[in-house]
């Protein structure tokens, strides 16, 4: 059995050193908002608790599908190397970003040199998509942050990259494998309202269609979702996690994240996931296991 866990949107906090200057566009924005309301939300003692009942359950390997920044710093992602540090050995953690992650313009170039070792393929190149083979699963990150004007938080994919993921589900389809994509932005159409969807999510919807995937793990919401849309012979469940930090000051659901266990190949996957998180008290609280697909009799 492979136990993959999956976390998103920690929003590391608080914001790591940095100068007037850097807070211009939608940066100055950003910190507002980050000062009046999400500073208070993302709570560091529950993500600490998260993070300590990953590791507790020793995972094969751990994904986080962004936003582990709030408005893009260089700094933020210094902070975000020694997060991801925490998650496990490096070859055992994958990252894709969010929309916060790629903020401004200029939050790419930090993004890509502090973050660039969590998202190298197996052939060496970083960049997406990439593709990493971990015993019977077959990983494929996609890239949906891109820089947006202020108050909007949407994200794309693109033709490039839906060209080339298409050729990696192919790949791992031949080698029998598992498929799991990862991605920020929930992928597909009416995922999330018009200012934070995935622009481009019906061209994504027509890639899985056409090609197929075992598990689509997404975050962005901070809720739990499960939707299914058309695949190869049997329709893609697609799962949502809430943020790993919110705590008991901020709006929505309480930080979680998922436990995924997955069993048999590409041919007759068996995947299952636990809903694991925390009460007020700091209790650990399993809210349940759903089943993906059920193993051939």
């Amino acid at each position: 059995m492979f136990k993959l866990a999956h976390l998103s949107d920690p929003h590391l906090g608080p914001l790591a050193g940095f100068s007037l200057h850097q807070l211009f566009g939608k940066r100055a924005t950003g910190y507002v908002n980050w000062r009046r309301k999400r500073r208070h939300a993302h709570d560091m003692d529950i993500l600490a608790l998260i993070v300590a009942d990953i590791r507790a359950q020793q995972p094969d390997h751990v994904a986080c599908t962004g936003d582990v920044s709030h408005i893009g710093l260089p700094n933020e992602f210094k902070t975000a190397v020694a997060f991801l540090d925490e998650l496990g050995p490096r070859d055992t953690v994958s990252f894709v970003p969010g929309n916060h992650d790629a903020y401004a313009r200029s939050s790419l170039k930090a993004l890509a040199y502090h973050l660039g070792e969590w998202v190298t393929g197996d052939d060496g190149h970083t960049g997406y998509p990439w593709y990493r083979r971990r015993g019977p699963v077959a990983l494929i990150g996609l890239n949906t942050g891109v820089p947006t004007l202020p108050l909007m938080a949407t994200g794309k994919v693109g033709r490039d990259q839906i060209a080339k993921t298409e050729a990696l589900l192919d790949r791992a389809r031949d080698e029998g494998a598992i498929r799991v994509v990862l991605i920020h932005h929930p992928p597909y159409v009416g995922g999330a309202r018009r200012s934070r969807e995935l622009v481009d999510a019906a061209a994504v919807e027509a890639m899985l269609a056409r090609k197929g995937a075992d598990l689509v793990i997404h975050g962005h919401n901070h809720r739990f979702s499960l939707a299914w849309r058309p695949g190869v012979g049997r329709d893609v469940p697609i799962v949502g996690v809430p943020s790993a930090s919110i705590g008991p000051r901020g709006h929505g659901e309480m930080a979680s994240w998922h436990l995924f266990r997955i069993e048999g190949d590409g041919r007759a996957p068996h995947i299952a996931f636990e809903q694991r998180g925390f009460e007020l008290d700091g209790t650990v609280m399993r809210r349940q296991e759903i089943a993906l697909h059920t193993k051939p009799v």
